[in-house]
């Protein structure tokens, strides 16, 4: 008797042992008008005592992996594993465009890209994320099928430099906002419980002269281990896929993937801001301000060397300091570790920044 894999069964075995280890993603930091904004440092935050207030959602190193659908009923899949929320915001006006880098992707990993909004009442800090209710405003899935598996949102964010640029819409009312993006990743989708999800949260104050309030969908309603975009095998030629989650609302923008350079670093905000929840247009005022956060931030491009410090790192037993996994390795002016821990590779961005990535 013959036995036969199907090619997407054959790769995800194959690519088993490395997808547990390098194949894993987040959001390093977030650009708005120039300014940069620290994520969430998996590889050295979760280990700290007193970690930098950032405006990206707290997860345990375990939140570098993803969410299976059989766990999409639970919260984990709002904001990712055990996630809790960021201690600080950033400011951005309606229609303005937001740059999520993300560490490098999986090629092999093809699945959309897509972005919600959830409105969060007086605060995003305590809101109970079980609570918000996500609207989409971008979501981008199979670009080309003509040649399986095809090419996918995510394959225009590795083009990209592994970054995703997302415009807030401006018809949206003034207030305090969580920005959810989502790497889908459909390589083992043939099999029921195969699709991996990667989401990441922000805090976001939007001001604008706008007044709609989308309605949204529970966290744990957005999608079901079935749903057609979720249950699909794409190394079958696919005359359509369905995005998962609700259609995207009134006022959404298709935005072409580019660049955005980095003028500043960004200083989140703690508390309340003036005028966040009204109607009309708003002027932040902050109450108090969050420490600079001290993490690396890898860019596309750069008008202005980004502040250089050094992250975590693990003496060798040669007395060589090594960079941790996604740490700083290089860059002009650089002074810290050149060499990566094992299982990692010196990579270069630009001039600035050169980063640890997965081998």
């Amino acid at each position: 008797m013959n036995h036969f894999l199907h090619p997407a069964t054959l790769l995800a075995t194959l690519l088993s042992a490395t997808t547990q280890v390098a194949a894993h993603g987040h959001v390093s930091n977030v650009v708005i008008n120039g300014v940069s904004y620290a994520g969430w440092d998996i590889n050295s935050y979760p280990y700290m005592e007193d970690p930098p207030v950032v405006i990206a959602w707290e997860t345990p190193n375990t939140g570098n992996g993803f969410i299976t659908p059989g766990e999409y009923e639970s919260d984990d899949i709002i904001c990712h594993r055990d996630a809790q929320n960021a201690r600080g915001h950033a400011v951005v006006a309606a229609g303005d465009r937001i740059n999520l880098q993300w560490t490098p992707w999986p090629e092999t990993h093809h699945g959309p890209v897509i972005t919600y909004l959830a409105n969060c009442g007086e605060s995003c800090e305590t809101v109970d994320k079980t609570t918000l209710e996500f609207f989409k405003i971008s979501g981008v899935g199979l670009v080309d099928g003509s040649n399986p598996p095809g090419v996918w949102g995510d394959d225009l964010l590795i083009e990209n430099n592994n970054s995703w640029l997302v415009e807030i819409p401006s018809t949206i009312a003034p207030g305090f906002y969580v920005l959810r993006n989502e790497l889908i990743a459909l390589h083992g989708a043939h099999s029921k419980g195969g699709t991996q999800n990667y989401p990441q949260c922000f805090n976001l104050q939007v001001t604008s002269p706008g007044s709609a309030s989308p309605s949204g969908i529970l966290g744990t309603d957005l999608y079901t281990p079935t749903d057609p975009g979720i249950l699909v095998d794409i190394y079958q030629s696919l005359p359509t896929y369905n995005v998962p989650g609700p259609t995207p609302i009134p006022g959404a923008v298709s935005v072409e993937q580019s660049s955005s350079s980095i003028t500043a670093s960004g200083t989140p905000i703690i508390g309340s801001a003036s005028g966040g929840g009204g109607g009309g247009d708003s002027s932040p005022t902050p109450t108090t301000k969050a420490q600079e956060s001290t993490a690396a931030t890898p860019t596309i491009t750069t008008t202005t060397k980004p502040t250089a410090t050094t992250p975590t790192t693990t003496p060798a037993p040669d007395g060589t300091s090594r960079q941790s996994m996604h740490g700083q390795c290089g860059g002009n002016g650089w002074t810290g570790p050149t060499v990566c821990s094992a299982q990692a590779t010196c990579t270069s961005y630009n001039d600035w920044y050169s980063q640890c990535v997965p081998t």
